[in-house]
């Protein structure tokens, strides 16, 4: 039996495919988010915590120091809260946490996610998150 895949980080085909499609304004990125028991610093070890930490405190330190630099780059937590199972989808499919994160543009996104001091706080995502999810959503108005 193998392990189903996780999904991390953007793959160079799906980064292509959205900065590479016409039109721009504001995006949603739905977020489903899913930690890990302890948080793993394999990849960063100079920003672990004394002691540990579990993925939901290495998120929420992400976030602390993330939303400031979101913030300047134009962009707002919509909503952040406790995921619950699905009313309507798998039964199997469990998430942790999700959130809503408007960006004024897909040009405005780049740049933040691009910005060095925001890929040195991504780590301590990288070590919170067992798995993810990240879905852009458009306005229903936004041209096609």
């Amino acid at each position: 039996m193998t392990d189903a895949p996780t999904y991390l980080d953007v793959s160079p085909q799906a980064g292509a495919r959205f900065f590479g499609t016409p039109g721009d304004g504001p995006v949603v990125m739905l977020n489903l988010l899913r930690f890990r028991d302890r948080a793993d610093y394999s990849h960063a070890r100079d920003l672990e915590p004394e002691g540990g930490a579990t993925g939901a405190e290495a998120y929420a330190r992400y976030m602390a120091e993330l939303e400031p630099l979101l913030t300047a780059s134009g962009g707002e937590v919509l909503f952040a809260g406790k995921a619950d199972a699905f009313l309507i989808g798998p039964d199997a499919e469990q998430w942790d946490f999700a959130m809503l994160v408007k960006q004024a543009s897909k040009a405005s996104f780049l740049a933040f996610a691009s910005d060095p001091a925001a890929q040195r706080i991504t780590q301590h995502r990288t070590a919170a998150l067992s798995d993810s999810r990240l879905l852009p959503l458009w306005p229903a108005n936004a041209p096609a």
